[in-house]
């Protein structure tokens, strides 16, 4: 435990792998904080990067990670900011080695990573045959199709290694809000066994998962729901009491706003169940929450609570299933509709001679139907036809592309900016284990 503390202010430097990284340099620099935690993990990416992995033992982390350190690391020392991330995704300890290269080159004497491992669950899905919760199938089903099978883990790895006194934490997949909460336990010495005060931390750390969510930037609109400065959007800062209220705030000056509004809107994303929100670590209630407006930008959050952990943890399983084929061709000025819509007739007609299965395939006239396939918009004088074809072989997949680019020629007139792309499908679906059939590691990389 780190005594002394009433406060401890944790800023959400990053919502997803691709978020910018100039609102973390901010919250370094402006936001006051004591720990400043990056969320970039989402359902899909652990299973993308365990087959970069596969490809080189030394990835299969976060491609942003040397980005976002070299930006953070050398104002994070200066201000006395631990970190906090699940970057390592698929491979923590290559992201902690490069942690360590990233801090030689800045000329950082001193700092000790903390790799947690463990949500890895692979091997005990070769012995054990789950049963998937959205198929209601067993996983050997799959075959050799699954490529990676990763738990989402609790707070208590990662209080583990601030008691080793880490300035870096870098874990795999870990419950999103469990990254921001296992700060206040450490630095608090709560009891990890008292389901309100998990409660309470939980909310806390949902709030700031999305980063730039809460403060306006996924609440505005063109119309009713207009935020200031949007393109200098600021990113989120939970201050937290001992008590375990807390407030969500934001750097002064910064674009977007945190209100009630944006706040509720956050509590309850991605939230089946509002009474009773399962994680590892506690099954939360949000259903007594209230929001109390302290001062501009200031929001004061209460009434969360919690009952027992259930004791299992959620494993997400990746695994291949098949790819897609891509082409688009756009069409415009004069009957620019009637052209496309003779080329998707072409189109089809090619398609069904190869055999392609009708449900495996998409058609769509962006700009005019892509988002409204039961009420389209009047005839435009621009639209972009896309054909989408889900296939079991490479070749398949590649061919779809090919067919909308020889449009060019091949009739009618007037296509251009001809697109083709092919993916590999990486699927995910899930399933439950216990929590004492994983097996936590914690691996230790230093500079002195």
């Amino acid at each position: 435990m780190k005594a002394g503390k009433k406060n401890i202010r944790i800023g959400s430097g990053a919502g997803f792998s691709g978020d910018l990284v100039e609102p973390a340099i901010e919250l370094a620099k402006k936001g006051s904080i004591d720990y400043l935690v990056f969320e970039c993990l989402a359902e899909r990416t652990i299973a993308l990067a365990q087959l970069q992995k596969i490809k080189n033992p030394n990835k299969g982390y976060d491609p942003f990670l040397e980005q976002r350190l070299k930006a953070v690391l050398p104002i994070c020392i200066k201000n006395k900011i631990k970190i906090i991330s699940n970057m390592g995704a698929a491979n923590p300890i290559a992201a902690a080695d490069k942690i360590i290269e990233i801090a030689k080159e800045l000329g950082v004497k001193k700092l000790k990573v903390i790799a947690v491992r463990g949500d890895d669950v692979m091997e005990l899905v070769q012995n054990k045959d789950f049963v998937l919760l959205e198929s209601k199938t067993p996983i050997s089903k799959l075959q050799k199709q699954v490529v990676s099978a990763n738990a989402y883990l609790g707070i208590n790895p990662i209080i583990e290694a601030l008691e080793l006194d880490a300035d870096i934490v870098i874990t795999g997949r870990v419950a999103d809000p469990a990254i921001y909460m296992a700060p206040l336990f450490y630095e608090f010495n709560w009891n990890k066994d008292d389901p309100n005060i998990l409660g309470k931390a939980t909310a806390m750390g949902h709030l700031l998962e999305c980063a730039g969510q809460v403060c306006g930037g996924y609440f505005y609109d063109s119309n009713k729901k207009r935020i200031p400065e949007p393109e200098l959007l600021g990113f989120p800062i939970a201050e937290v009491s001992q008590d375990g209220e807390f407030k969500i705030t934001k750097v002064p000056k910064t674009g977007g706003f945190i209100s009630k509004a944006t706040c509720k809107e956050q509590l309850l994303y991605e939230v089946h169940d509002p009474k009773r929100y399962l994680t590892p670590d506690v099954v939360a209630d949000f259903s007594n929450i209230s929001f109390h407006e302290i001062s501009e930008d200031c929001i004061k959050i209460c009434g969360a609570t919690g009952t027992l952990k259930t004791g299992k943890l959620k494993v997400s399983l990746g695994y291949k299933d098949g790819f897609i084929g891509e082409g688009q061709i756009s069409y415009g000025g004069f009957q620019a509709y009637e052209r496309a819509t003779l080329a998707l007739s072409v189109i089809k007609r090619k398609l069904v001679r190869l055999e392609y299965n009708e449900s495996d395939t998409n058609y769509e006239l962006i700009g005019f139907n892509a988002l409204s396939k039961d009420h389209p918009i009047g005839k435009p004088e621009e639209v972009r036809l896309r054909v989408a074809v889900r296939t079991n072989t490479l070749e398949e997949a590649q061919s779809i592309g090919q067919h909308l680019e020889a449009l060019y020629t091949n009739g009618p007139a007037g296509g251009g900016g001809a697109f083709k792309s092919v993916k590999e499908i990486i699927a995910v679906q899930s399933f439950l284990i216990d929590e004492n059939e994983v097996d936590i590691d914690l691996t230790t990389k230093s500079l002195n």
